[in-house]
Order: structure tokens, then C-alpha cells, then sequence
């Protein structure tokens, strides 16, 4: 039988929700047992799809944003859906530094964030209708002991 456990969680696309998300989902990842840095990474993922969705995805007006994480064994499944504006071209807005909203001096860098802290990201948007951010990270105890019997080549199940 595998460790499951779910959770959605619907807020308005307000910035200091940006911070509820950060704190939710870090205590829902919690029971993974993360290390600090772990812990560090999946917020830091969270705060910049849940920010993006709200600089981006409903440009001068609120919205809903919806999250929902997942965990199956030691994988954390979050994914952050707005029914904004929609990204046009996906590809270009995941190149480093690329913005649509430069007058906000920010920095671009949110999907590569994402990508460099999380072990997967999967990004799905249609022009005008919203956008869905998928990330996955494993995280626990039994990625840490994985690592440390690779290291010194013995077997860990």
C-alpha cells in the first residue's frame, strides 16, 4: 500500500496570498519530512507559479487560483491553475529573463526557478483561458537514504 495524501486549496489572486501558499504547502509537504532545503525549494516553486499567475494571469483584476498537492510515496505533486489570461507562447516564456510585464521590474526568472528547484515542470495554457502549472519533487527520508547507499554502492529498498 502506497503513502497517498491530497489536498486542494482555492484563494483569490491577491499578493499576499502569494505567502498563505508558501506556508500551505509547506505544511502539507511536512509530512514528508524535508529537509530545510527541500522545504526552501518547493516554496520557492510555489511562490513563483502562484506569483506568475498573479502578475500574469489576471492583469488588473482578481481572480481564483487553485492548488492542489498530492503526495504518493515520497513524491510531491503541486499544481497551480488560474483561468487568466493564458500564456500565447510557452516556450518564450520560459526562457530566462523573458517578461511580459517589465514595468513591474521583475526579474523573468520565474519558470526557470521553478524548473531548477522542482525535479519536474510541466506548463499547459491556452491564450485567454487560463494556465496549469504542474511541478514534482521527491522529497524525504527515502530519497536521502537512496542517496547515501548510492554513494557508498550498497542497496537500500
Amino acid at each position: 500500500m502506497s503513502n497517498t495524501n491530497e489536498m486542494t486549496l482555492e484563494f483569490e489572486s491577491k499578493s499576499q496570498n502569494e505567502s498563505f501558499a508558501r506556508t500551505v504547502v509547506a505544511a502539507f509537504a511536512a509530512q514528508l519530512d524535508p529537509t530545510i532545503e527541500e522545504l526552501a525549494d518547493i516554496k520557492t516553486a510555489v511562490s513563483e507559479a502562484v506569483t506568475n499567475s498573479i502578475i500574469h494571469g489576471y492583469v488588473n483584476c482578481v481572480g481564483t487560483i487553485k492548488m492542489h498537492c498530492k503526495i504518493c510515496d515520497n513524491e510531491l505533486t503541486v499544481e497551480i491553475q488560474d483561468c487568466g489570461a493564458g500564456i500565447e507562447n510557452i516556450a518564450k516564456a520560459m526562457e530566462p529573463l523573458y517578461t511580459t510585464r517589465p514595468e513591474l521590474e521583475r526579474s523573468g526568472m520565474g519558470f526557470s526557478f521553478m524548473e531548477a528547484f522542482m525535479d519536474e515542470l510541466e506548463v499547459k495554457s491556452t491564450f485567454g483561458v487560463g494556465t496549469v502549472v504542474t511541478m514534482k519533487k521527491r522529497v524525504g527520508k527515502t530519497e536521502r537514504m537512496k542517496g547515501y547507499a548510492q554513494e557508498s554502492n550498497q542497496k537500500v529498498v
